[in-house]
């Protein structure tokens, strides 16, 4: 796989809970490949995937997407997001793709989508992240 800025990134708690892992990118594209666990946790009363947790699935596509095509320079935090969701999420393996549209000097627009395994889009989203150096940013 292609070597990016996440390589060496700790992956945050959140990332952690949802089963976040790299599975492709083209940092030059501003594009990424996620990889989501659906756990049966994350369902509602109907036994699909609460829409909050892909929420939160999509939000952690875009930020990433941003953070590899500036090579680890840029951190996000999310002005808007809208969400549209499309299919019900049945627990499982997701997989989330994002591309940052553009990158201007303080705001990124970014778009991302959620599928399931036989590639069913199940959520799309948009939003506009603010732009924070990463050398700036206190852990």
């Amino acid at each position: 796989m292609i070597k990016t800025a996440l390589d060496n990134f700790p992956r945050p708690p959140c990332a952690e809970l949802l089963g976040w892992r790299l599975l492709d990118a083209r940092p030059e594209e501003g594009w990424i490949r996620l990889g989501f666990e659906g756990k049966p946790e994350f369902c509602n009363p109907a036994g699909f995937i609460q829409g909050g947790m892909l929420s939160a699935m999509l939000d952690d596509t875009m930020g990433p997407a941003v953070l590899v095509m500036s090579e680890g320079r840029l951190y996000t935090t999310t002005i808007s997001m809208t969400v549209n969701f499309l299919a019900p999420a049945k627990p499982g393996p997701i997989i989330g793709e994002a591309t940052v549209r553009q990158l201007g000097k303080t705001i990124a627009f970014v778009e991302a989508k959620l599928m399931a395994e036989d590639g069913t889009v199940l959520a799309t989203a948009s939003a506009s992240e603010r732009l924070l150096e990463a050398a700036r940013v206190v852990r």
